[in-house]
């Protein structure tokens, strides 16, 4: 029989629950407070835990930070019960690394689908970890991190983030790798009020991993721009996984490495690149991501702020470039859509600097310098 740790203040709810669980051939143990419900997790080890937010001294989100931290609990599953349904709080129990976020009052069908769904989630998971690699099939598998990477098919639930929330700032602690189904998404530095682009995500695309790995604090900001739909792999999982893993642990060495080169490649342009040939660089760069086809030609739809924050350049300055790139039938522009006409032309940009330093040699001509 599975034993399920039950951790509420409300005594009255403490033994309906009980008596349910009991019924339903649980072992209900019951706690009243944080500090003897994290008492009792390390001494009974509990399969499940329901534990309600709210509650005096240690509340249930310092219960999960402790109890995360402990080798024999930090995969025990874990719901969150609570009476306020505030969408901020359940994304902050989820990214704090908790299994599921139940509403008071509690529907007794709906609790014990969620018990049965995250126990056998738990199995499976446990199964996964003692059954030990095959050598053999471990040297055959490709080292592709692109689409082979399979930890997301683990985790079936998804959240869904409207346009401009944001996922985590500079400063905050992680606890989560997010892995994006639909969607656009942007990692970004502030430097004296100026925003730096620095990451570009979508479908099919992790993030979050890399604080995770090198265990610090994140460095930029994330934010949605476009609606996303995300699944959300809480770090103790993602961690145990890779530990017991080496094939997907090599993937994301693999994807961190490419990150790396592909942030190295945009400084130097950035710096050395003049601003017609970053913006060329920040379209192509924005197409391979996002790029949707029309019409037989690439197209991409995202904000001209958003674009310029990318190529690092003033958004007066993208939006004159961009009127320029259509006069020389290089893209056009329908209803606020970029749309590549001259792929190639774009990618290599041959003679642009040339053009301008004409230019220039032409205005200091008719205007000579005395």
């Amino acid at each position: 029989m599975k034993k399920i740790l039950l951790i509420d203040d409300d005594e009255s709810l403490r033994d309906s629950l009980a008596e349910m669980l009991t019924l339903c051939e649980f072992i209900p143990i019951t706690a009243a407070n944080g500090r003897s419900g994290i008492e009792k997790a390390l001494l009974e080890i509990p399969d499940l835990i329901l534990c309600d937010v709210i509650m005096p001294g240690i509340d249930g989100y310092g219960v999960l930070n402790i109890l995360s931290r402990h080798p024999q609990t930090k995969l025990t599953p874990f719901i969150f019960l609570s009476g306020k349904n505030e969408s901020e709080d359940l994304r902050k129990g989820m990214g704090m690394g908790a299994d599921d976020y139940l509403i008071k009052p509690l529907k007794e069908i709906e609790l014990l689908q969620t018990i049965d769904l995250r126990l056998k989630k738990s199995e499976e998971l446990r199964k996964t970890f003692a059954t030990p690699p095959n050598p053999t099939e471990e040297q055959q598998k490709p080292a592709d991190p692109a689409n082979t990477i399979d930890l997301k098919n683990r985790y079936k639930e998804s959240y869904r983030y409207k346009k401009r929330h944001i996922l985590y700032s500079v400063g905050q602690k992680p606890s989560t790798v997010f892995y994006v189904l639909s969607g656009k998404l942007k990692e970004y530095r502030l430097h004296e009020g100026k925003e730096l682009i620095t990451n570009i995500y979508g479908e099919g695309d992790f993030l979050g991993h890399r604080q995770i790995l090198e265990q610090i604090l994140y460095t930029e900001n994330a934010q949605v721009i476009e609606e996303a739909e995300l699944i959300l792999i809480p770090k103790t999982d993602f961690l145990e996984i890779l530990n017991h893993d080496t094939h997907t642990a090599r993937q994301f060495l693999e994807i961190m490495s490419h990150e790396l080169t592909r942030k190295e490649e945009r400084l130097i342009k950035m710096a050395y690149d003049p601003l017609r040939k970053r913006i060329a660089n920040g379209i192509i760069e924005v197409a391979e991501k996002f790029s949707n086809t029309r019409s037989g030609y690439s197209s991409i739809e995202i904000s001209r702020e958003d674009l310029a924050h990318i190529i690092g350049s003033a958004h007066e300055s993208l939006i004159r470039m961009l009127k320029e790139f259509k006069a020389d039938k290089l893209i056009d522009i329908q209803e606020g859509r970029i749309i590549i006409l001259d792929e190639e032309r774009l990618r290599n940009f041959p003679g642009s600097e040339i053009k301008m330093t004409e230019v220039t040699i032409q205005k200091n001509t008719d205007h000579p310098q005395p």
